[in-house]
């Protein structure tokens, strides 16, 4: 008997259930998973406990509370210049996860292709599978993990539905730049393509490099879907409030799929990211500034431990090649690491279709600085003293 769905079955479990569970049976240092040790505005934190006794605690609406649509909408515009309806074109999701989730279900039919860049969220190719898509990946080569556009274009076919772009990029941190985003736009103009970006680390930018949304480029606003959320902006990943905004067609399709899995969640907490947004939108830039620090406090130490290391642009991540030090894979090295050093990685491996392909990832291995500067400086000293060679 075999009880699980193939469409479950064939999937691996996720990475990061695996070496999370590594980290606490061998009591190392967690590098691997991405949630930040410190956390969010006090004042918003006290907006959620007000919500909670203030009697929030019921069903809110399924497309989000009229106050933080309408705090989305003014995110957007303030930022960017998005002009949005936030009675049609947002919608408040589960996390930036299941809005990934409600838009692939909710605009993929099977058979459909969809376009990634990998090395890719690792919930993009499992809700394409859900979805029935294809999957079609175009790779960011190390070690500049720049978008080639000749790639881009030959991976477009006659099933091509729609690019599913990630800017600020995880795992690699690139900040796409305007000749990169002018090369999407490009293509879906010209083959009539739908982008849906995540955009979760939009705020979170180093060294001068800024995020463009796609959608504000000529052409992209009516062919694009933004998300993004709370979470990594405001240091309330466990809180799981995001969004997906854009034209109403597209925001509709992702409440189609969404009204059947949470239909509605949060809602003490969507009052609160209201606040954060509209209050407290000095927050992002110090934890921008913070994890800055952290970004070259942590690529200093794996420098020093030995391991080439690529300082990135963005995010929660530094990636570093294990090739020099004699390994054959990154998780043969990850999974040695917790005993021979006591802290663990995610080898970025897992998140490519084509992981030994020139510049790809068979080698590459991805490390969280999203950490107090104590915890870093614990997990560089015991990279320092171990044998990291194969």
């Amino acid at each position: 008997m075999h009880p699980a769905a193939r469409r479950v079955a064939d999937l691996p479990a996720t990475i990061f259930a695996e070496m999370s569970a590594l980290a606490v049976r061998t009591g190392s240092v967690n590098l691997g998973q991405g949630f930040p040790d410190s956390e969010g505005p006090p004042e918003v934190i006290a907006a959620a406990v007000d919500a909670l006794r203030g009697g929030h605690n019921q069903y809110p609406p399924g497309i989000g509370i009229p106050a933080l649509r309408q705090a989305i909408a003014r995110h957007q515009q303030r930022h960017y210049g998005i002009e949005l309806d936030p009675d049609t074109q947002v919608l408040v999701t589960t996390g930036c996860t299941e809005a990934i989730a409600g838009a692939i279900l909710g605009l993929v039919d099977p058979g459909d292709e969809v376009i990634v860049l990998e090395p890719y969220y690792d919930s993009y190719p499992a809700m394409i599978a859900f979805a029935g898509g294809v999957r079609r990946a175009v790779t960011l080569r190390a070690p500049g993990f720049r978008l080639d556009p000749d790639e881009l274009e030959a991976a477009v076919g006659p099933r091509t539905k729609l690019i599913l772009l990630n800017t600020p990029h995880n795992p690699t941190g690139r900040v796409l730049d305007a000749e990169e985003l002018a090369a999407v736009a490009r293509v879906a103009r010209e083959r009539d393509l739908l982008v849906v970006t995540d955009e979760v680390y939009e705020h979170l930018t180093f060294d001068g490099h800024a995020h463009v949304p796609i959608a504000t480029l000529p052409g992209m606003e009516e062919r694009t879907l933004t998300l993004s959320s709370a979470g990594k902006s405001y240091s309330v990943t466990g809180w799981k409030v995001g969004w997906a905004t854009g034209p109403a067609e597209l925001v509709s399709a992702v409440m189609g799929a969404k009204q059947w899995l949470t239909y509605t969640s949060g809602a003490p907490l969507q009052p609160a990211v209201a606040v954060a947004l509209d209050e407290h939108g000095e927050f992002p830039y110090r934890l921008c500034q913070e994890l800055q620090a952290r970004r070259d406090q942590l690529v200093g130490g794996l420098r020093a431990a030995g391991l080439t290391s690529y300082s990135p642009q963005g995010t929660y991540f530094a990636t570093t090649d294990v090739s020099e030090l004699g390994w054959a894979s990154g998780r043969d090295f990850c999974r040695a690491l917790p005993e021979r050093a006591g802290v663990v990685a995610i080898p970025t491996e897992v998140f490519y279709d084509h992981p030994d392909a020139p510049g790809s990832g068979r080698r590459l291995v991805r490390w969280a600085f999203c950490k107090d500067a104590a915890v870093i400086d614990e997990a560089v000293r015991r990279l320092a003293e171990a044998d990291l060679t194969a």
